[in-house]
């Protein structure tokens, strides 16, 4: 829910502020403030982060310095939200975002990269790609009107499959770092760190050619993307080494579709109405998520 609530968030500031660079490095920035400002408070956290530095620094420690960059593949995310929802609107980023998803997830899961380890292609795990897959098409059919801006959806698409890998790696270093609630906060911090770095670069190499940015809204409200970054980047490090990446992933796009379903209900859009595709969607990615997560379920 709180990927959908993002995706508004950002893609509006993207828009007032003319590019979606600095609105990603904005999210970006005020999530790994929240972030750091935990681990000057919470002496557990910190524990955490220094744990995986030094499993990182040890040559049989079991983690590798590149399992610690996916905040590259969230930065990437972030940066489309805020590049293509202004254009091809939120329905068409979804389904991009999940098509990708979906089909990256199985592999990354078979492959074993995950801390849950290897798992296998079976039915019910590619039945319930594709009735998620189905869900939200049927969800977005009737607003898919933007023929001209499809061609930007093979952003967000590769976002989704960049996703998959970053809730892998992600899960791993909230393992090395601990069993407790801190790790997966740890996890967020340098989850945060390396996409504001990778933004921060790519942010003032745009400076440099392109000027700067439109001034900053005084809405408050468009702020809380990063807030809601670190909820779910933390959240999400600590469920995928239980039910993996392929149903953590199954979860998300049945929150995006429930959050854009109240968002439509209590602050729609002009352009945006609730309709019986939308509902009926939202309950098949339901069904989805449960026909996929049966395995996990009979292991519990």
């Amino acid at each position: 829910m709180l990927f959908a609530i993002q995706s508004r968030l950002n893609g509006e500031l993207g828009h007032r502020l003319g590019s979606g660079v600095p609105a990603a490095l904005i999210s970006f920035g005020t999530g790994l403030v929240i972030l750091l400002a935990g681990c000057a408070v919470v002496p557990s956290i910190r524990r955490s982060v220094a744990r995986v530095w030094q499993t990182i620094r040890s040559p049989s420690g079991g983690l590798r310095w590149y399992q610690c960059i996916g905040g590259l593949a969230g930065a990437f995310l972030v940066a489309t939200q805020s590049i293509t929802v202004a254009v091809i609107g939120v329905a068409v980023f979804t389904v991009a975002v999940v098509a990708g998803q979906a089909v990256s997830s199985l592999v990354v899961d078979r492959i074993g990269l995950g801390p849950a380890g290897p798992q296998p292609y079976t039915p019910l795990r590619v039945v319930g790609a594709l009735v998620a897959l189905a869900a939200v098409v049927l969800a977005v059919s009737d607003r898919l009107n933007h023929p001209s801006g499809l061609l930007l959806a093979v952003l967000p698409a590769l976002g989704g499959v960049f996703t998959a890998v970053q809730q892998a790696v992600n899960g791993r270093v909230a393992r090395t770092a601990g069993l407790d609630a801190s790790a997966a906060l740890a996890a967020g911090v340098i989850n945060f760190l390396v996409g504001f770095i990778a933004l921060l670069v790519v942010f003032l190499a745009e400076l440099v050619f392109r000027g700067a940015p439109n001034s900053l809204p005084s809405d408050p409200w468009l702020y809380f993307g990063g807030a809601c970054g670190v909820i779910f980047i933390s959240a999400a490090a600590a469920v995928v080494r239980v039910v993996g990446v392929f149903v953590l992933g199954l979860g998300t796009i049945a929150g995006q579709l429930i959050a854009s379903l109240f968002i439509d209900l209590f602050l729609p859009a002009s352009d945006q109405a609730v309709s019986l595709p939308v509902v009926a969607g939202t309950l098949l990615a339901l069904v989805a998520v449960v026909v996929a997560s049966i395995p996990n379920l009979r292991r519990s």
